[in-house]
């Protein structure tokens, strides 16, 4: 066995789990977590892993980093499968692991690569506890971001994820402070041979005009826009410390789709918000159909150590769970009559491991057999099932 690195939560964690994997290459026997904390289930979630890794490894080396490294570090240190911490701002650093550096790191390519272009956030959102485990906002320069485009589509990547904490205040620390959007014309004109580019979720209010124009009218650019949205309701908003009115998003949205109208809307949305009425609530499922979400991020409140919305009055937790699932189940309606309407039309899709891929506006498709991972591949579905186009 070499070194194992079991990554949780979001899609920056991706991008770090594969730069840490070839980090560290085959110093050992090793099983490296990379935790999220971002909710109380994702907590609970990362102490699975560990057990479940401690059990399938009992001889190797189990170290925990990530988010609840940091914000959770004694009750994971307190576990006994665990052998030791890596700091989460440390994590990409060779001395933190006591391995020597290497010139360039090539991590196993994946169908989409996953570029981190910013960490940590400045913002200060009630509910969230990830600026504790992430720090103060932080960019990657343009040059350092073009490098890892250029390693990338090298190795053969088809499709290029620009991800972060908070992508859209990449730039804000750097001289000058460069728009998102000059970053992703910088790349696709130094890069004419890159043949899709995917933005991870992004804070509406923060799309500037070259970024906005990009998703408009640029066909690399892939119409799936994935916003944070969090709430539909202006006062739950407000008590959330978001920057974003109700309006703002509506009005994002249709923008878009005026320019753009095959662009598919996805949206993380929180159930049972601290003081949350049944009127909110609705307003939570009224913006589903307002934008027509269809890839939705469901996440049921839970409070987080040391954040302010822990202090405001609680939601019950049968109340918050029944919210959740009426949220999933509006964002299922409007997914099935999304996918109902792509029937007919010609995708271009990008093969996974799994025996299905993605179209660019992300509706999972299976894939024909014998198609390899990686492949992009036009597909006219003739129907689908539970959530999945076939041909």
């Amino acid at each position: 066995m070499s070194v194992e690195v079991v990554s949780l939560g979001c899609r920056l964690n991706i991008s770090e789990s594969e730069r840490i994997r070839a980090l560290l290459g085959d110093e050992e026997q090793m099983v490296v977590i990379n935790s999220c904390a971002v909710t109380s289930e994702a907590v609970r979630q990362t102490r699975q892993a560990i057990r479940r890794a401690r059990r399938a490894n009992p001889d190797a080396r189990l170290l925990v980093t990530g988010c609840a490294a940091d914000i959770e570090r004694q009750q994971i240190a307190d576990m006994p499968e665990v052998d030791g911490l890596i700091a989460n701002e440390a994590k990409l650093d060779p001395r933190a692991w006591n391995v020597p550096p290497r010139a360039e790191p090539a991590p196993k390519q994946r169908t989409r690569a996953f570029i981190a272009v910013q960490n940590g956030c400045d913002h200060a959102c009630t509910f969230c506890v990830i600026p504790q485990g992430r720090g103060r906002s932080r960019s990657l320069t343009i040059d350092e971001v073009l490098h890892e485009v250029e390693r990338h589509l090298q190795q053969g990547a088809p499709e290029i994820v620009l991800t972060g904490v908070d992508v859209t205040s990449w730039g804000h620390d750097l001289p000058d402070t460069p728009p998102l959007g000059r970053l992703v014309s910088v790349i696709f004109q130094r890069f004419p041979e890159i043949k899709r580019l995917r933005m991870s979720s992004l804070d509406g209010i923060e799309i500037d005009p070259e970024l906005f124009d990009l998703f408009a009218h640029e066909e690399r650019m892939m119409p799936h826009v994935h916003l944070s949205l969090q709430s539909g309701n202006d006062m739950i908003l407000k008590r959330m410390k978001r920057r974003h009115s109700r309006q703002d998003a509506v009005e994002l949205v249709q923008a878009l789709r005026e320019r753009r109208p095959d662009l598919a809307v996805g949206a993380d949305l929180i159930a049972g918000f601290p003081t949350e009425s049944e009127a909110m609530h609705q307003d939570n499922l009224s913006i589903i159909r307002d934008l027509r979400i269809v890839h939705g991020h469901i996440f049921p409140y839970s409070p987080r150590p040391g954040t302010p919305a822990a202090r405001m009055p609680q939601i019950e937790r049968p109340m918050i769970k029944h919210r959740a699932a009426q949220l999933r189940e509006t964002v299922e309606v409007i997914r099935d009559e999304w996918l109902r309407s792509l029937i007919g039309t010609p995708l271009h899709v990008l093969a996974e491991r799994d025996g299905s891929g993605y179209s660019e506006n992300f509706a999972r498709v299976a894939m024909p057999d014998g198609i390899p991972a990686g492949t992009l591949t036009r597909i006219t579905p003739t129907g689908y099932d539970k959530g999945l186009l076939y041909e």
